[in-house]
């Protein structure tokens, strides 16, 4: 028994590697999962609702289509996230405004709909995908980590303020994750993708990289009544490797 059993979730990023990881493994303990993303082609799920998060509209709507389509709604995953690299003095006004609209601005929007949803249904949990980086500065991604220490700290708060309602807000927060998004921005950069991960594997304390089941394992355990007195964590995953 996971805890999750008949559980209706909705997940953000759901096409990437570490969303994919949350579908399956939200299904394999026995919730019911509404995936989206931009394109959920081969993506195994009980709904599918693709769009654009840098609409407000599409994210305002989500948790009430997930839940007309599921039959409720007990768990929100906020993970979509998008990565610009470099310094300020680096960062373009469109780097700018869509890294804020993905990573802040569509799980504010999200959350705000969701919440009174699960509150008025008896209580839910909310997972949002954070980062070690956004917890402390990292090196030449200053825009990424602004972004995700917004969405942190509106963690926090939301887990204070509606706790009493029932609703439990809590973040995981991963360092390096093994992925489609971060071998592909070693491509770009004209890295051999997998040299730079095994080499920066060997960065971290427990000797490799995160993979994407991982940081689902933790997200599953902050969903689950495992977690019932957790509310406005933020929950490192890294491996015991901190920002560099």
């Amino acid at each position: 028994m996971t805890g999750l059993e008949g559980k209706c979730a909705l997940v953000t990023g759901a096409a990437g590697g570490i969303g994919r990881a949350v579908v399956r493994q939200l299904r394999e303990a026995g919730a019911s999962v509404a995936a989206a993303d931009r394109d959920l082609a081969g993506l195994d799920a009980d709904a599918c609702l693709p769009g654009d998060l840098t609409d407000p509209a599409y994210a305002d709507y989500l948790p009430a289509a997930a839940a007309g389509e599921l039959g409720g709604l007990d768990i929100v995953v906020n993970n979509a996230g998008i990565i610009r690299r470099g310094p300020v003095t680096g960062c373009s006004d469109a780097d700018f405004t869509l890294s804020m609209a993905v990573n802040v601005e569509a799980p504010f929007r999200i959350c705000r709909s969701a919440i009174p949803l699960m509150a008025g249904a008896g209580g839910g949990a909310i997972v949002n995908v954070a980062s070690c980086w956004g917890v402390r500065p990292g090196p030449d991604h200053a825009v990424y980590c602004m972004t995700k220490a917004a969405l942190a700290s509106l963690t926090q708060c939301m887990g204070r303020d509606h706790a009493r309602e029932g609703v439990r807000v809590n973040a995981v927060c991963p360092n390096e994750v093994d992925t489609a998004m971060l071998r592909s921005g070693f491509a770009r950069r004209g890295f051999d993708p997998e040299t730079a991960v095994a080499e920066l594997g060997e960065t971290v304390p427990l000797g490799r990289l995160a993979q994407p089941h991982d940081i689902a394992d933790v997200v599953l355990f902050l969903a689950s009544d495992r977690a019932r007195y957790m509310c406005g964590a933020l929950v490192e995953v890294n491996g015991g490797k901190p920002v560099s």
